[in-house]
Parts: structure tokens; sequence; C-alpha cells
């Protein structure tokens, strides 16, 4: 928990930033470096919100790989208590 990934720009977000892992959801926000934002997927429960200032929050659970921007999959792999495996490559 508080683990940093960076990303790559194209992407459209800054560094992802895990801010917590409850009852099998992985809990995170990262910053917009893109005009836009889209995100699709995220089955196992999950859900997006805004965090201001060109945040985003992404809740995502153990299950299909969620897609961003069009871009990116982000998949939560297996969750271990208090860690978790992240899965993260780009589209195309």
């Amino acid at each position: 928990m508080g683990d940093v990934v960076t990303v790559p720009e194209r992407y459209g977000l800054g560094p992802i930033k895990v801010t917590a892992i409850t009852g099998g959801e992985v809990e995170m926000v990262a910053p917009l470096t893109g005009s836009g934002y889209s995100v699709s997927g995220c089955s196992g429960g999950g859900g997006v919100s805004s965090e201001g200032s060109g945040g985003v929050g992404l809740s995502c659970g153990e299950g299909p790989a969620a897609t961003i921007n069009g871009a990116m999959s982000l998949k939560v792999v297996e969750i271990r208590d208090a860690a978790a495996v992240l899965r993260i490559a780009p589209i195309g």
C-alpha cells in the first residue's frame, strides 16, 4: 500500500498510487496528463471517481483488465492481504 507505479506519459496518466487494499479491491489515484479520460472494464467490482484538480480515482477487484484511455490495460492479478499484484501493459 502506498506504492507508486510510473507509467509512460502516452497513457494519459501520471504515476498511479495505491491508496488502499480493502474488501477485495485495490484503490488507486493518478493525476491526468492528457485532456480527457476514459475507462472501461474493472470487473470484479470497481468504479471511477474524480479526484478534482485533474486527477482520477480507480477501484478494481481481481478479474478482467480495465482499459484506460484506450492506451493501457490495468489488471489486478491477485490480492494478498495488504498486497496486490497489478499488471499494466500497453494496448495495441
